[in-house]
């Protein structure tokens, strides 16, 4: 492919397997990273700067290396991307050569050019420029009399804009003429996929239009083009409630209550319709065993409990015990470990809980709809080790959803097929623990410890706890400062401790946490003194219509810090950062494996066929740049309109070609393999997996070629769009297990396939 220019500025071609144009006259000369040399691993991660006439023989890559961070993706409290440069520079003459200069120095600037920030004095060959956290942003080089100048003053040598910089404002007339057309009359759209209804009704006003659709509600402030307006789903709307049933003779939802088990304890558990109110509106959700999120399980490591399921729905069904590595038996996953039970049938569960920590249940057939109508639940596993956390004042479990509420209730499923196929679907409306307005009340100086779950469709989030800078002095020497636009903005500091399958090897501090679909992580918070603390769920959305970057903050709750001092206070305790030897031993035990070649290779990809024209052309426009995660649903109505008829997600076995459930992986309990797992970029819609093994555990060894400082099991993983990451895969345990995309819709889409292990 040849080079692209945008605005002058030559940026990296985008391929499907990565691959760079050169940088100078003659690429075999070139000094080039690992990951930004022919082939470009990917022009989402890479940059070139050109030179002006001043010198014209320099070059330069820069490659946006994956700055050290505990989760897949590094950002800001605020959303912002945060980036690792590093810069292979070639061809800088003398800067004497220029005039009275003596250094080169590199400058980043957001696209207003202000603020300007100094990266520090390069020079030819590798340089590390430190870190950068802006939407879009200019890199220049310029000569300078001294390496300590504080603001640029010298000629500009080169220049380069990051790869974000390619989204810019749709011209459809030109890009996606069908896009920008309204219909004139209804009809069916034959120059695409006949299924798809075109209708006038492209304003999405409530009520239902005459394909038998309500529509999805807008994005509030953006508007999406009256081509793409028109497009409905092909597959007709599902009918939740049965016909007969009256909403109001269901029983009113309750929240949840925790349950303990002993070991060989028994809990019934029954799925069924209830109603609750959110906001102004009457709805009809499903519960597990009336409650919202479902029974809180509190259960010992090492004990086995019995669970007697009983389908109150009109769905088939069934529980996945989610992290646990149990029998196999019981995994719960229809037509791999059981038949799905229908309704009015029951099975009757064992569950083995081997780990300590914070696990979760939900069904895993259709759980596009059963998910989202509000059937999960937690389960929290107590360590037989002592002292296994540190000391704090409670405990709390939080589980965040979003729901997607329109102005007459919920917004209606796919009946033959998953609708949100290309995105998933993003909620307007965010819970914790299935409320709309959770609030904690605490005492001053109290450690809280959070156990937080994700159970959205497809929704990551980046928390944090926050305040505006009316606090006095003590809490800003505790708080991180950070200003948005006029308003600063104070971020408790959180203590990070555990994820999916057990602790860090050492706890760290964080500002906030990013949480993808499935994924648990373990947080402690001390709240020093009397105020508010919200639950801030800040994110960088984009506007695809003007292509710029814009910040969505959503508030999920808050905490409130009232009353008398704590008597038992754990300030001291709490500022410690504990490092864990049984969790680096456990370890120790595979570092030999580290540097291994892959064992496996998992190619991420997307088929997209039939699309309506409409979404077809504007999705074309928007593949000059994948943000590396979703964060938010700006495009809700094109994304509605996709379907898992028109989309299939892929998950592909680079060495045999083939393809989700036609893979065959098979291995031998004991057996430890290094897979590696390339999320294409250069597909019809890039976009994040949280890629889930169940039964197993594994560990990230590496994202982009940067190692993971500080190691943790998982059983879900974060894979940016573009990425490349390294996971070592232990199988433990025995039987046929599914593996796939924790995004609902995805699943639903075919990202999924199944891995044996055999008895050794």
């Amino acid at each position: 492919m040849p080079p692209r220019f945008l605005s002058g500025i030559l940026l990296c071609t985008l391929v499907s397997t990565g691959s760079a144009q050169t940088v100078g006259s003659d690429p075999a000369t070139r000094a080039y990273s690992p990951r930004c040399a022919p082939p470009l691993a990917t022009a989402l991660y890479c940059m070139e700067l050109l030179p002006t006439a001043r010198a014209e023989n320099a070059a330069a890559v820069v490659e946006l290396g994956r700055a050290a961070s505990p989760f897949q993706v590094a950002v800001t409290p605020a959303g912002h991307l945060t980036y690792e440069l590093t810069a292979w520079i070639e061809g800088l003459p003398d800067p004497a050569e220029l005039g009275p200069y003596t250094t080169y120095v590199a400058w980043a600037t957001p696209m207003a050019l202000d603020p300007v920030l100094r990266l520090g004095p390069v020079r030819n060959g590798e340089n590390a420029l430190g870190r950068v956290a802006l939407n879009k942003f200019l890199l220049m080089i310029s000569a300078e009399a001294s390496a300590d100048v504080t603001e640029r003053e010298g000629p500009l040598i080169l220049r380069g804009r990051s790869p974000s910089t390619r989204i810019e404002a749709h011209d459809m007339l030109a890009q996606a003429p069908s896009a920008a057309q309204a219909p004139t009359r209804q009809r069916a759209d034959t120059t695409a996929h006949t299924g798809h209804v075109m209708t006038d009704d492209h304003a999405a006003t409530p009520g239902v239009d005459p394909a038998g659709w309500t529509p999805p509600p807008m994005y509030p402030g953006l508007a999406m083009l009256p081509g793409v307006m028109a497009v409905r789903p092909a597959v007709d709307p599902l009918r939740v409630l049965p016909a007969g049933i009256d909403p109001a003779a269901l029983p009113e939802v309750r929240p949840a209550q925790m349950v303990e088990l002993p070991d060989g304890g028994t809990l019934d558990l029954e799925a069924g319709f209830v109603r609750r109110r959110i906001g102004q509106q009457q709805l009809v959700m499903l519960a597990f065993n009336g409650q919202q999120p479902g029974p809180l399980l509190r259960v010992r490591q090492a004990s086995t409990i019995f669970v007697n399921f009983t389908n109150g729905t009109p769905f088939p069904t069934a529980v996945h015990w989610h992290g646990l590595r149990l029998d196999n038996r019981f995994d719960g996953v229809p037509g791999v470990t059981q038949d799905a039970v229908p309704p009015g049938g029951s099975f009757r569960y064992q569950v083995h809980f081997p780990d300590p920590g914070i696990y979760w249940y939900h069904p895993h057939h259709r759980e596009d709809v059963q998910q989202e109508l509000g059937l999960y639940g937690n389960m929290l596993v107590d360590a037989l080790e002592p002292a296994y956390y540190g000391p704090a004042n409670r405990e709390e479990v939080l589980i965040l959803d979003d729901l997607l509420l329109g102005e007459n209730g919920i917004t209606p499923f796919g009946a033959q097929a998953a609708t949100h196929a290309l995105m998933g679907r993003f909620g307007n409306q965010l819970l914790v623990n299935g409320e709309p307005d959770w609030a904690l009340d605490v005492a001053p100086g109290e450690v809280v410890r959070f156990f937080l779950t994700n159970a959205s469709n497809t929704r990551t989030f980046n928390l944090s706890f926050t305040r505006t800078a009316e606090a006095d002095a003590a809490a800003q020497r505790e708080a991180r400062m950070e200003v948005k636009g006029d308003v600063a903005y104070q971020t408790l500091p959180l203590k990070l401790v555990a994820s999916d399958v057990g602790r860090f090897e050492r706890e760290e501090r964080v500002a906030s946490v990013v949480l993808a679909p499935a994924e648990r992580y373990v947080v402690e918070a001390r709240f020093p003194e009397a105020g508010r603390w919200v639950l801030r769920n800040r994110v960088q959305a984009i506007d695809h219509r003007q292509g710029v970057f814009f910040p969505e903050e959503r508030t999920l709750g808050e905490v409130r810090v009232s009353g008398a001092p704590t008597e038992e206070d754990h300030a001291h305790t709490h500022e410690e950062l504990r490092a864990h030897a049984s969790v680096v031993a456990d370890i120790d035990r595979y570092r030999h494996r580290f540097e291994d070649a892959p064992d496996h290779h998992l190619v991420l990809d997307l088929q997209a066929d039939s699309l309506a024209r409409p979404v077809r052309d504007a999705m074309l426009y928007d593949r000059v740049y994948a943000n590396p995660v979703e964060w938010a649903g700006t495009m809700p109505h094109m994304n509605w309109a996709s379907t898992a008829r028109e989309v299939t997600w892929i998950l592909r076995d680079a060495a045999s070609g083939l393809e989700n459930m036609a893979i065959e992986w098979r291995f031998r309990v004991g057996d430890v393999v290094r897979i590696r797992v390339v999320n294409e970029r250069d597909v019809f819609h890039a976009m994040q997996h949280p890629l889930h093994f169940h039964g197993q555990r594994f560990l990230v060894l590496s994202q982009n070629g940067a190692p993971t400082e500080n190691l943790v099991w998982k059983d879900t993983v974060l894979l940016p769009a573009g990425s490349t990451t390294e996971l070592l895969l232990e199988l433990s345990n025995p039987g046929r297990w599914m593996v796939h995309c924790h995004i609902a819709e995805h699943l639903e889409a075919g990202m999924k396939f199944v891995l044996e292990v055999e008895e050794r």
